[in-house]
């Protein structure tokens, strides 16, 4: 294939805006797997969940989808927080190995997409608004809304929960709680109620990431099982914990897979993606922004 500049340009492009979205979705993992060591597997699921539930609010009050995730925020939120004290009740408390917690994320993702196909069924849907099918044009350059207004959305939720974790006390402990939980105590927090909080708050990304899912491409209830490889290795790709590099690994990962998809392959494009992720992991095993 010929290389020409406008066909390079929209492929960089297209990555960058597939990386906000794939950051978006796999920052909830970030909070959950790197801060508080729940290898949460479901998560993707959790925003399908999140996108059929905003595709009923599309089409029963026709509420633009970015609003919609954005209202499901809070019911994400307290379902977040109940999961929690299922699982510390279950598992975290008995001091039962991650193996265990991890085969219960993984049995709840499969009832999830269950009781979603028992919903919804397994036929492709979508939601109505009008920037999906709007493209804008600067001469021979071509920015799709579709991924252009996700990408925004993506950027300003980042920077909120970054804000959240730098410059709240809520925020400092849960950065701590995985550190230090013993030192929580004397400041009168509960590391358990820390977790619960911060668990509940990954769940309300999902909320969003769901509204970015179907605004971006049709749902189906089984679509969440192609980002778990994508968003774990943006977890450990960018250093566990660290939402920065959760960033620059998702946006990586984002331009890797359209450049390949546009010059060699769609076939190509997980190998050669998780090759480069593999390799810098090799280099760098801590990741991106992990301590060395």
């Amino acid at each position: 294939m010929t290389i020409t500049y406008p066909l390079l340009v929209n492929a960089v492009i297209t990555g960058l805006l597939m990386g906000g979205f794939y950051a978006a979705l796999s920052v909830g993992a970030t909070v959950a797997f790197g801060l508080l060591d729940i290898v949460n597997i479901a998560h993707p699921t959790f925003a399908v969940i999140g996108a059929y539930a905003v595709l009923v609010l599309n089409r029963t009050f026709n509420i633009d989808p970015i609003l919609a995730g954005l209202l499901l925020t809070p019911v994400f939120y307290g379902a977040g927080t109940l999961l929690y004290r299922v699982y510390y009740h279950f598992f975290e408390r008995r001091g039962d190995d991650a193996m265990r917690g991890l085969a219960f994320f993984f049995g709840l993702m499969f009832l999830a997409e269950v009781m979603l196909i028992m919903l919804f069924g397994v036929d492709f849907r979508y939601v109505q608004a009008p920037y999906i099918t709007t493209t804008l044009n600067y001469g021979p350059i071509a920015l799709p809304l579709r991924l252009a207004v996700p990408f925004a959305g993506s950027l300003l939720m980042l920077i909120a929960l970054e804000l959240f974790l730098k410059k709240t006390f809520i925020g400092h402990a849960i950065v701590a709680v995985a550190q230090d939980p013993f030192a929580l105590r004397l400041v009168a927090a509960s590391p358990v109620r820390i977790k619960r909080i911060a668990f509940g708050v990954a769940c309300a990304s999902a909320a969003l990431a769901g509204a970015f899912i179907i605004v971006i491409e049709p749902l189906q209830p089984a679509v969440g099982r192609d980002f778990i490889g994508r968003v774990f290795a943006i977890c450990v790709f960018g250093g566990l914990g660290s939402l920065p590099g959760t960033v620059v690994a998702a946006i990586s990962l984002g331009l890797v897979e359209n450049l390949t998809t546009v010059f060699i392959g769609p076939s190509w494009s997980p190998a050669v993606a998780f090759g480069a992720l593999l390799a810098t992991l090799a280099w760098r095993p801590s990741g991106l922004f992990g301590r060395s």
